[in-house]
């Protein structure tokens, strides 16, 4: 082991940059980040030599000359002065590393001016050696970085392609844009734009530029609570997506990978997507700068909450408040408004125990073992399954027939819909079920004995409240066999072993939903299963009504429309 020696000021510098600076779309992250705090309307980004050359060019405020080379210096920033300062941070930078950590591993020429003087400062950095000039230019700011990392070769190797560096630069200009849409951005490829967004343009129409298959209904904002307030789209759970690539959070208009607000969103889609898919998201979370710290990654991506409770039940609310919201008769369209909500009442806060972090994909979940989050409310159920009307009902939207005994066929003014009567009609039982006050139960005088196991025993005996709150009687005739005295009505003639084999598989996890779900399931209607007219209208009728209308509890689409056009087109008609 050597003497301990002081580094000279460019090694630190190649150090601190291992930090800040992971790829090219780290770099311009970090310059296109200072320019939306110069106040820039336009922002253009250039990218060539396989990323390694890039330009951003902006209309903001400029550098004054006399600060000019103090900005190319570690730890110099105009955006904090003191250790106060880091609790109310109101800017996307702070740290003031970042231009001196890219001088260290690239050659980078500055050109900047602001509005009080007649010209401007040329800059010229290669290692971490700074020079200026006067020279004539635009109000705003021009950073020009080449060869990156060409004195760290070894970092070269560990960069993927170009193509897939280049795919993480747009990916991160796309971002920026769902945060900042009044800004307009511009991204060039070796001189050709692939993305382009218009100053002072809407959420919406970016938004279309980068799902343009989901559809958008007009942003709407939630009323503030706490001094809390959240805005943007989600997408209808008939919109999935194979990964959470679709999942743009912001916490002051600042991009965040925060796991409070991704298992949020995962806890509100729950039981309306299929397990492996994921919704579109774009929201941002206002909140007061002193109740969160983002100062805890160079990257400033993570962040920690001083209320972590109230920020997970604000953001799932707002979802629920939005997709319980969104009008079925609309037009076609995939992505729902946030809208306003109520405060949740009684929710239960997490204790440490019941959050973990996932390792293999760096993620926190809050345990399913917590209480719930919401009240349930509860209303009296029907006696039967279906009641005949006593004349034929108005049918805006006339049933034509069953297909295949499992279809219903609806005509629509646009087009013709085809619904899955098992899954609509387990849609409409599950929240009928969860918004029983009392359910209506069937004694049992004979029932089959069912034999458990000593696991499966203690599972039911620790939760035969629950079972009972569902409309289930159960009885131990001894340590290892039960029999049920009493189900809710509408499983009457299903057989009970299948019923506690459904609620039983899965373990200690959302045990209460797994009832609901099982129930529902068991006792809707079948595929195959011949209906009557009237009883396809029931289902119809019913389905339309309840609140979360777009899939089954296990994420089963339950419906889908071909458009008129499109069955005029095949016939070759007009319209």
């Amino acid at each position: 082991m050597g003497r301990i020696k002081q580094l000279d000021a460019h090694l630190i510098n190649q150090i601190a940059a291992g930090e800040v600076i992971e790829r090219p779309a780290s770099v311009v992250k970090e310059l296109v980040e200072n320019s939306i705090d110069a106040g820039a309307t336009r922002v253009s980004v250039e990218i060539s030599n396989d990323c390694r050359d890039i330009r951003v060019a902006d209309n903001g405020a400029g550098i004054h000359p006399d600060d000019i080379v103090l900005a190319f210096s570690k730890h110099a920033t105009s955006k904090i002065a003191s250790n106060d300062d880091l609790f109310a941070i109101n800017t996307l930078g702070f740290r003031g590393e970042a231009l001196s950590s890219i001088i260290s591993i690239a050659k980078v020429t500055c050109t900047t001016r602001t509005a009080e003087f007649d010209t401007g400062t040329r800059v010229t950095c290669e290692n971490s050696q700074v020079t200026t000039a006067e020279t004539g230019c635009a109000v705003g700011t021009i950073m020009e970085v080449k060869d990156l990392f060409c004195n760290l070769p070894a970092r070269l190797k560990f960069l993927k392609n170009p193509n897939t560096e280049f795919s993480y630069i747009q990916e991160l200009i796309q971002s920026l844009a769902l945060a900042h849409p009044a800004v307009s951005f511009e991204l060039k490829k070796n001189g050709k734009t692939v993305f382009k967004t218009e100053q002072g343009g809407e959420l919406a129409q970016i938004i279309d530029q980068i799902a343009p298959s989901a559809g958008l209904k007009q942003v709407l904002k939630t009323d503030k609570l706490s001094g809390l307030v959240i805005s943007g789209y989600v997408s209808t759970p008939d919109f999935t997506r194979s990964s959470k690539k679709g999942y743009h959070t912001y916490i002051n208009s600042r991009a965040v990978k925060c796991p409070v607000f991704q298992k949020s969103i995962d806890t509100a889609y729950r039981t309306l997507i299929a397990s492996g898919k994921y919704p579109f998201v774009v929201l941002n979370l206002e909140i007061p700068p002193a109740d969160v710290d983002v100062n805890v990654h160079p990257t400033k991506k993570e962040v920690r909450y001083k209320n972590t409770n109230q920020i997970f039940s604000f953001i799932q609310f707002a979802i629920l408040a939005a997709l319980d919201n969104y009008v079925e008769s609309a037009p076609a369209a995939s992505v729902a408004p946030v809208a306003s909500f109520a405060p949740a009442q009684n929710v239960v806060e997490f204790q440490s125990k019941d959050i973990f972090i996932d390792k293999d994909d760096d993620t926190m979940y809050v345990s399913d073992t917590a209480a719930p989050l919401q009240t349930l409310v509860f209303e009296p159920p029907a006696q039967t399954l279906f009641v005949a009307p006593e004349e034929e009902p108005n049918q805006v939207d006339p049933v034509i027939g069953q297909y295949k005994n499992t279809y219903i066929l609806v005509e629509r003014e646009e087009g013709l819909e085809i619904i899955d009567q098992h899954i609509a009609h387990e849609r409409y039982l599950y929240e009928k079920f969860k918004s029983e006050k009392e359910p209506v139960s069937q004694m049992l005088f004979v029932s089959d004995v069912i034999p458990v196991s000593t696991a499966e025993a203690a599972l039911v005996k620790e939760n035969l409240p629950q079972f009972e709150k569902f409309g289930y009687g159960i009885e131990f005739l001894n340590d290892a066999e039960i029999t049920f005295r009493k189900v809710p009505h509408a499983l009457a003639k299903v057989n009970p072993k299948e019923i506690l084999a459904d609620i039983l598989d899965g373990g200690l996890t959302n045990l209460e939903e797994r009832i609901l779900m099982t129930s529902a399931c068991k006792a809707s209607v079948k595929a195959g299963e011949k209906l009557s007219t009237w009883q396809m209208q029931e289902i119809v009728k019913n389905w339309r009504a309840t609140k979360l209308p777009y899939t089954c509890p296990h994420g089963r689409p339950i419906s889908k429309i071909i458009p008129h056009k499109e069955i005029a087109a095949f016939f070759m008609r007009s319209e």
